[in-house]
């Protein structure tokens, strides 16, 4: 994999996780399942989102970031620095890990809170899901990213991140709002709304995963939380999409079916050590 680049450049190759990987629709859908649509694509085997050009207007929807020398500013400092006491705990390496969203590596962070494995195999809806709606909540925030171009924390201070290989490309690539948190967000309310049953672990994994980018000296509290009101804007608009509300019927089915079998994620025992370490000064 080569050095990351701003997301919305990034996106072909997030969502190929490797060069052979297929496109996530399934060949032979679940019985239970609705059977899928042809699939748009960014480029050949390469999902597209739902919404198209269709997206959430960031711009509008959030104020400006907050500026330096106010007392917003002054409140996104005070979290950055104590975030960075986190460096070498079980926090910081959940933390690294949140932040590659390449599939099929990135498919699994929200496993543990839901339940099941998630997977192009097991539950292929449910995989082209998360991969579509990718694209749509990151593509969502470059409106507002690209007019404020705000600074991240770690070029702010000189200092280095969680993933020193994507630096290069992030110090051009706007902070406000965090595209990761939209990402995330989006995830958790949808997987809530697939799975209410879990929706405790599936929001706190989803505030957990956006928090994680203070960990990983990404960007400042006030992107993580303007990133969750991009990611309400995706959700809301997905709603009035047809092929996502096919998708979610098909999804909510593979779960029901995966969970009735008993196959369970791995590795839950490390993610719920991590997830106790909180991050210092968050609100």
């Amino acid at each position: 994999m080569t050095a990351a680049r701003p997301l919305r450049l990034l996106l072909p190759l997030l969502l190929a996780g490797c060069a052979s990987a297929p496109l996530a629709t399934p060949t032979t859908p679940p019985a239970t399942a609705v059977a899928a649509k042809p699939v748009p694509e960014l480029r050949p085997g390469i999902p597209a989102g739902y919404l198209g050009r269709a997206l959430p207007d960031s711009l509008a929807l959030l104020p400006a970031p907050p500026a330096r020398g106010s007392a917003g500013f002054a409140q996104d400092q005070a979290v950055s620095r104590a975030s960075q006491t986190l460096r070498g705990t079980p926090r910081y390496a959940l933390a690294s890990s949140d932040a590659d969203l390449r599939f099929p590596h990135v498919a699994n962070a929200f496993a543990c809170a839901l339940g099941i494995p998630i997977s192009q195999q097991d539950t292929p809806r449910l995989y082209l899901l998360l991969q579509r709606s990718l694209v749509d909540a990151g593509l969502a925030t470059y409106a507002a990213k690209d007019h404020y171009k705000r600074t991240r924390p770690f070029v702010y201070y000189k200092e280095a991140t969680c993933a020193p290989d994507d630096e290069a490309q992030l110090r051009t690539d706007g902070s406000y709002p965090s595209g990761h948190t939209a990402i995330s967000w989006t995830w958790a309310l949808l997987l809530t709304e697939l799975s209410p049953d879990r929706a405790d672990a599936l929001l706190a994994r989803g505030r957990a995963f956006g928090e994680n980018r203070l960990v990983c000296n990404a960007h400042w509290q006030s992107d993580v939380l303007e990133g969750r009101v991009v990611a309400a804007g995706a959700v809301a608009a997905l709603h009035a999409n047809a092929d996502f509300t096919a998708d979610m019927a098909a999804a909510r089915a593979e779960i029901g079916s995966l969970r009735g079998s008993g196959v369970a994620p791995t590795g839950c025992d490390v993610e719920a050590a991590a997830l106790k370490v909180q991050v210092p000064g968050v609100q």
